[in-house]
């Protein structure tokens, strides 16, 4: 039976990766097809892995379940083989629409209990209940309600509602990149950025942590997962850390904030890049250049503090001998840097983010086979140049950005890819290979699901008009003081991140809060990144820091207490979203003074925040001294130039104080 099963969700999951492939590379198509198809494949794949539940008999389970797979291949077809029926009665909805709109909202509702629990299907489930009971509410929150047939025509006929923006990113952008980041470690490139980290960092004192906050750099900003990050870095990083002289929550803190920072860090940031320019209409390569220097200071921060508690405790560097060397490193995995520089190079040249994501897949595969097996060195040569040529071919057709392939080419281009992995000199096992792509369409669950579940609040709040409401709310609240209400935008992001993740919390948040931000000055495409920090904080911010917690069963600690230390480190997700409304210059925009200004009080304050709150500067820092650096750290981010050059002249004071003793 397992057996059978397993066979089962392999091929589906490969023929959802076939699906998104062929749509990415050849024929994208009209964003309800698309949606649905893809939503469909997710619940299917889900259905098949998640049972309902373990305590019943397989019988009853399996009945359920398959009752589920039929339901959503129904509710899926439905909109694929009706739809141009469905827009031509717009309005006049026959009962088979609304019967099976309603099927996909429990769908949805059940699918989204499996994949990430209660509390987005209770969220989901509340706003359903609102739309309904609108007269009844109290105050601004009321409105005139609506009917079954009004709600189902909106989250399931239209692509304001489950088949919205939400999901449309997750079924066509983050799925390929999702799929990407699943090759490169499916084909060996993990430990190759894991040892190149190593290999960096290892050295200088606190070695471990510094080189898991550079792996995570690496790794998370392809992954997008704060908890993939965790398991695939903090393997090796946390042992060694703890070896070093790290306690164990510390460890665990530290590979969590690292790998948290992966979800902000450019070229990839999750699904966060893409939700963000579909909902603001700014180019994805806008996000990544606005994005750049904050994910390097949120990096250096949770840096700043390992070299902090490193020095405090006198902690050494790793022995060069128990260190891979940097210069072999690269000799045996410089081919895994071919497909970063190849996504980037086309980011950077304006091809649109499905065709990058295409062409990075498909150079995943034929970079690896650069480096062939050991065999006959003509045959190896012969195989490393045929590869060349079919990666200088797909680069070539690639930059097209008027247009996509013709079909020859994409067939050819995918032929040729299939037949390096079967190649005898070929570096990649063939069922490892499959394996990373069943991976890949696995680990879109979670993301996919969450953001169709988002797609019923985000549909009720169009429907309703309670955003603007929760806006004027937020406004109110704050007395129209920005600063108060990026307060209350960050507390409650902390409390749906609780029970949401990352992706659906950013986008419940920005729908309802975002336009408050609007209201008090903050530009828009500034008000969603700042939301979308925010958000992370569910991964590091007990009393729920998903990241933290997955961290600290590697490191054999209390969760809590993991939690609590990952808090610490994470610092940069609540003080560099104030940089970036209140010291724009961060983001490389404004005149090149102001943009001098801006980073250096930046990178100060940071300084000074870490250093108050691990008391060390230079030496142990005194309480006078602690104070002095927390007092500077404000004052540096206050946005008047009067109070930045006080915080200047406190951190001086600070600095000529512990400096002596120091040396002394």
């Amino acid at each position: 039976m397992k057996r059978w099963l397993s066979s089962l969700v392999a091929l589906v999951a490969l023929l959802m990766v076939a699906f998104q492939i062929y749509t990415a590379g050849y024929a994208p198509m009209t964003a309800i097809y698309q949606r649905s198809i893809h939503l469909t494949f997710i619940l299917i794949l889900l259905f098949l892995t998640v049972p309902v539940s373990d305590r019943w008999p397989a019988w009853l389970r399996w009945t359920v379940d398959g009752a589920l797979i039929v339901a959503s291949l129904a509710m899926g077809g439905y909109i694929y083989f009706n739809y141009n029926d469905i827009i031509d009665r717009f309005g006049w909805w026959q009962p088979s629409d609304i019967y099976m709109g309603i099927v996909a909202v429990i769908l949805v509702l059940e699918a989204s209990r499996r994949a990430i629990g209660w509390p987005m299907t209770i969220i989901a489930a509340l706003f359903i209940v609102y739309a309904y009971a609108g007269p009844h509410m109290p105050g601004v929150l009321a409105h005139k309600g609506y009917n079954t047939e009004r709600l189902v025509s909106q989250l399931y006929l239209t692509t304001e509602g489950i088949f919205g923006v939400p999901i449309g990113v997750a079924a066509t952008f983050v799925f390929i990149f999702i799929l990407f980041g699943s090759l490169l470690e499916a084909t060996g490139a993990g430990k190759f950025f894991i040892d190149l980290a190593y290999a960096l960092a290892g050295k200088s004192r606190g070695g471990p942590a510094k080189a898991s906050v550079v792996a995570s750099a690496f790794m998370g900003s392809l992954s997008g997962s704060a908890i993939a990050n965790v398991v695939t870095t903090g393997a090796f990083t946390i042992p060694l850390m703890k070896k070093l002289g790290y306690r164990p929550e510390e460890a665990a803190g530290v590979e969590a904030a690292a790998s948290t920072g992966g979800q902000i860090m450019p070229p990839i940031m999750g699904a966060g890049a893409f939700l963000i320019a579909e909902y603001t209409k700014t180019p994805y390569l806008t996000i990544v250049k606005l994005s750049i220097v904050p994910a390097i200071l949120y990096f250096l921060t949770v840096y700043l503090f390992v070299d902090l508690i490193a020095a405090k405790r006198g902690m050494k560097g790793m022995p060069a001998a128990e260190l891979p060397s940097a210069r072999k490193v690269m000799l045996e995995g410089w081919q895994y840097l071919i497909p970063l520089f190849i996504l980037v190079y086309y980011l950077f040249k304006g091809v649109s983010a499905m065709k990058v994501g295409f062409i990075g897949v498909l150079s995943i595969i034929l970079a690896s086979n650069l480096r062939p097996k050991p065999g006959p060195k003509t045959g190896r040569m012969v195989h490393v140049f045929l590869h060349l040529l079919a990666m200088g071919y797909l680069l070539y057709i690639g930059f097209q950005p008027s247009r996509g392939f013709a079909l020859w080419q994409f067939y050819l281009v995918v032929g040729m890819t299939i037949a390096s992995t079967l190649s005898p000199y070929s570096p990649l096992n063939v069922a490892e290979f499959a394996r990373g792509l069943i991976s890949g369409a696995k680990a879109a669950i979670p993301v996919s699901v969450a953001t169709a579940a988002a797609g019923i609040v985000v549909g009720v709040v169009g429907l309703t008009g309670v955003g603007l409401k929760f806006s004027h709310l937020v406004v109110s609240a704050s007395g129209g003081h920005l600063l108060l209400a990026l307060i209350l935008v960050a507390l409650a992001s902390l409390v749906l991140g609780m029970g949401l993740p990352v992706t659906a919390s950013y986008i419940v948040l920005v729908v309802l809060a975002g336009p408050a931000l609007q209201d008090l000055g903050v530009a828009l495409i500034i008000a969603h990144l700042v939301v979308f920090w925010y958000s992370q904080d569910s991964n590091v911010t007990p009393p729920v820091a998903l990241a933290a917690y997955a961290a600290s069963g590697l490191a054999g600690t209390d969760a809590m207490r993991a939690g609590m230390q990952a808090w610490k480190f994470a610092k940069g997700l609540y003080l560099i979203p104030l940089l970036m409304v209140y010291a724009p210059g961060i983001m490389f925009t404004g005149a090149p003074v102001h943009i001098a200004i801006d980073l250096t009080r930046g990178l100060l304050g940071l300084w000074s925040f870490a250093a108050a709150l691990e008391g060390y500067m230079f030496t142990l820092a005194t309480p006078f001294e602690r104070v002095l650096l927390l007092t500077a750290g404000v004052a540096l981010f206050w946005p008047l130039l009067a109070a930045n050059g006080a915080g200047f002249a406190l951190l001086a004071l600070a600095v000529l104080l512990n400096r002596p003793r120091a040396k002394r």
